[in-house]
């Protein structure tokens, strides 16, 4: 596992795919880490992690005020729009570990919005998306939902010989010790 910064109060990291982005990966890292936020255990990329709960707090008050900003690279089969926004709601069923786009709110019902723009045209585009709440399984259910399936994600109707979908946390944006730290990665398939 990659790390991309440590001192005393945070570390960086790139997650690997099959890593769960809590337990297996603080146990891997040694533990005495607090998760802040996290990723869904077949995608990779850029995490932060606290050393103690001071920092827990204050990263963690980072993203309810949204100065948190997460970005990611994923690629989608299909061509959408060159940018826009999604915004939808989201409901989660648990049993089924599974979440769709709903047309009214109700119990269990929460607000998405992410901003992208496409990088690439082809059979296969790659996407930029910054997300603005951090829903499960967001980015793939908002793609899938207007006939864009991530590459990869069979859960939501990729066709794709690839094993895991095509989406990595590619740069993460927060302030840090008085001013604002950004750290970033890139996917093997964007080469």
């Amino acid at each position: 596992m990659e790390v991309l910064y440590s001192d005393e109060n945070i570390i960086v990291i790139i997650k690997p795919v099959g890593l769960d982005s809590e337990h297996g990966t603080v146990e891997a890292l040694g533990g005495g880490l607090f998760p802040v936020h996290r990723l869904d255990k077949n995608v990779g990329g850029v995490m932060v992690y606290a050393k103690n709960k001071a920092t827990a707090a204050s990263l963690s008050k980072a993203i309810q005020e949204g100065k948190m900003v997460k970005e990611y690279l994923l690629k989608v089969h299909g061509v959408p729009a060159q940018c826009g926004v999604l915004e939808d709601l989201l409901f989660k069923d648990s049993r089924k570990n599974k979440v769709f786009v709903v047309k009214r709110q109700r119990a269990g019902v929460k607000k998405a919005k992410l901003e992208y723009v496409r990088l690439t045209e082809n059979e296969e585009s790659l996407i930029k998306v910054r997300l603005h709440t951090g829903r499960s399984h967001q980015i793939r259910v908002q793609f899938a939902s207007r006939g864009f399936p991530l590459v990869g994600d069979h859960k939501y109707g990729s066709k794709s010989p690839v094993k895991e979908p095509m989406l990595f946390s590619h740069k993460i944006t927060f302030p840090y010790k008085g001013r604002e730290v950004s750290f970033e990665a890139l996917p093997f398939w964007t080469d």
